[in-house]
């Protein structure tokens, strides 16, 4: 399946986590519509996505879902990979925002849960083949467009949303030289979902590239970086096709990730 990348790159600056749904039920063809993309955006075969419409609420219950407080939602996504891959977490994120920006089109509410789950219940859920692991998973359904005082206390409504510079996050080719798909691309990928709004991400500019790096190696709130940063490199890629350029991955030995490299530009 190639990018929908004018369809996606439109929900980047619209979508937000939201964790409380409301009990109106989706309709059978946008979940149907979901569950293809689900099927079809495969850009790595060690990742998959899968939808579970029974029983989701099973898998936000208990200590750790009384936290996060994920409510009523009617159906999750589980982000499954293979825990042999040595790069699996930034494929799983790259995978799983593609999930996440076609929801987020379909109106659909969405929130990456990347710990506060329990992984053995969406396991049971699915058909998970052997040396696969389910790395986190998003509720889908729909919510209240006004943030009930709750949820803004559970997201911090207000700060989460606090981003630093691209001057904070960014080496290399002085900005002024920027073409305008790099500029685009960073912007998209400076407002792309952390844990925790973490933003353990940092780019190097170089002619026709951008890698992703690493702010330090140490990992915090048990959700490995390079998760994150899968994250940031959909929103890289799709905000590239956005703007006529066309690149390709390559994965790097950390604290570098990856690196978007340009194979064709119509500019």
């Amino acid at each position: 399946m190639d990018i929908p990348f004018s369809r996606w790159y439109e929900t980047i600056t619209i979508r937000r986590s939201r964790r409380l749904f409301i009990s109106e039920p989706v309709p059978e063809n946008l979940l149907e519509r979901l569950n293809t993309v689900c099927n079809q955006f495969r850009p790595f075969t060690e990742a998959r996505a899968v939808m579970v419409t029974h029983s989701a609420n099973k898998v936000f219950k208990g200590i750790t879902a009384n936290y996060g407080k994920i409510k009523g939602a009617p159906a999750l996504i589980a982000f499954i990979g293979n825990i042999r891959d040595s790069h699996i977490y930034e494929k799983v994120g790259y995978l799983g925002e593609g999930i996440v920006l076609e929801a987020t089109a379909l109106n659909l509410g969405t929130c990456w849960v990347g710990v506060l789950f329990r992984p053995d219940v969406a396991a049971s859920l699915i058909k998970i083949k052997e040396g696969e692991k389910v790395f986190a998973v998003t509720p889908i359904g729909y919510v209240k467009k006004e943030w009930s005082m709750e949820e803004k206390i559970m997201t911090g409504f207000g700060w989460t949303h606090k981003r630093k510079s691209l001057d904070e996050l960014v080496t290399g080719i002085d900005k002024v030289k920027w073409p305008l798909w790099i500029k685009t691309a960073l912007e998209a990928a400076r407002i792309a979902p952390s844990a925790v709004n973490r933003q353990p991400w940092r780019f190097k500019v170089e002619p026709d590239n951008i890698t992703v790096s690493l702010d330090n190696p140490k990992d915090t709130f048990n959700i490995p970086k390079q998760l994150d940063c899968g994250i940031a490199m959909l929103h890289i890629e799709v905000a590239s096709l956005y703007c006529g350029v066309t690149g390709e991955w390559e994965f790097l030995k950390l604290p570098e990730v990856a690196r978007f490299k340009v194979t064709w530009s119509d500019k």
